[in-house]
C-alpha cells in the first residue's frame, strides 16, 4: 500500500510540471486525493459494502470535485490533473498510466444493468471538457483531444489533432 501511494506521487512528479516536490503533491493535489480516496472506496465495493462506498466515494466527490464510482476499475499510475467536474461511472475500466484533464467525462448511453462505460487503453491521455461516452474502447497510447466526444472505438496510438473538436 505504501508502495502505490508513493508510485502515485512519484506518477504526478513526472506527469505534471507545476508539482515541485512530494509533500506538496501528497498535501495539494486533489486529482491524487480523488484517486486515494477511489481505492478505498472501490475496497469497499469489492468487499459488499456497498452503501458504505457510495457514502465515501460523495464524501470523496465533495471534497475534490471528482467523482468516480466506486464500481470502476482504474489501474495503476492514473493521473487527473486539474481534476474538477471528471466524472468516472461504474463500469469504467481505466488501464495503466492514463492522464485526464479537468471536466472529463466517461459515462454511459444506457440504463442497463451491463458494461455501458468506455475501457481506456494503457497510457491514454484525454484532455479537458473529453466526454467518452457508452460501451467503447480507447486503445493503449491514443490520445482524445480537448472538448472531444467519442461514441465509437478509437484505434491504438491515435492521436487527434488538438485544435478539432469532433465526434466520432
Amino acid at each position: 500500500m505504501i508502495n502505490r501511494i508513493f508510485e502515485d506521487i512519484n506518477n504526478a512528479l513526472a506527469r505534471d510540471p507545476s508539482a515541485r516536490n512530494r509533500l506538496e503533491v501528497a498535501l495539494a493535489f486533489p486529482g491524487l486525493h480523488a484517486v486515494w480516496g477511489y481505492r478505498v472506496a472501490h475496497f469497499l465495493w469489492r468487499a459488499n459494502f456497498k452503501l458504505l462506498a457510495r457514502i465515501y466515494s460523495n464524501w470523496v466527490r465533495a471534497v475534490t470535485g471528482i467523482e468516480i464510482h466506486p464500481g470502476a476499475r482504474i489501474g495503476r499510475r492514473f493521473f487527473i490533473d486539474h481534476g474538477m467536474g471528471v466524472v468516472i461511472g461504474e463500469t469504467a475500466i481505466v488501464g495503466d498510466d492514463v492522464m485526464i484533464y479537468h471536466d472529463v467525462t466517461l459515462g454511459s448511453r444506457t440504463f442497463t444493468k451491463s458494461k455501458r462505460h468506455p475501457t481506456i487503453g494503457d497510457g491514454v491521455v484525454i484532455g479537458s471538457g473529453a466526454r467518452v461516452i457508452g460501451n467503447i474502447t480507447i486503445g493503449a497510447g491514443a490520445r482524445i483531444s480537448a472538448n472531444s466526444v467519442v461514441v465509437r472505438d478509437v484505434a491504438a496510438k491515435t492521436n487527434q489533432d488538438e485544435s478539432e473538436n469532433f465526434v466520432i
